[in-house]
């Protein structure tokens, strides 16, 4: 397990700690390993992700209120409304750290 893990993360990288080119690094990864983180930086996996979590309280939000009018199961309704709170919490928590990452950048010294 330790050496796949080992070997994944040193796969886009020469000998020396250089990266490798993109086309060797490819041609060395599975299909699946190659897309993923690939094409996106920080910011965009940042904003997929930000609005996954506002479709998920928004659906939640409207599973309530059909639960509400009686026009959906309260199964489905509860189920809706748990994964609106577990993305509310993850966002909470990203926030808190990003401040938490703010405030510790500001304390350093020039």
């Amino acid at each position: 397990m330790i050496t796949s893990i080992t070997g994944a993360a040193t796969q886009g990288f020469a000998v020396g700690g250089a990266p490798a080119s993109s086309s060797a690094a490819n041609g060395r990864l599975g299909s699946s390993e190659s897309q993923i983180g690939r094409e996106e930086g920080f910011g965009a996996v940042f904003e997929r992700l930000a609005l996954e979590s506002f479709d998920t309280l928004k659906n939640g939000e409207a599973a309530a209120i059909s639960g509400v009018r009686g026009t959906m199961a309260t199964q489905e309704v509860v189920g809706a409304v748990i994964a609106a709170e577990h993305a509310l919490q993850t966002a909470i928590a990203v926030r808190d750290k990003v401040v938490s990452a703010y405030l510790e950048i500001s304390r350093m010294a020039i």
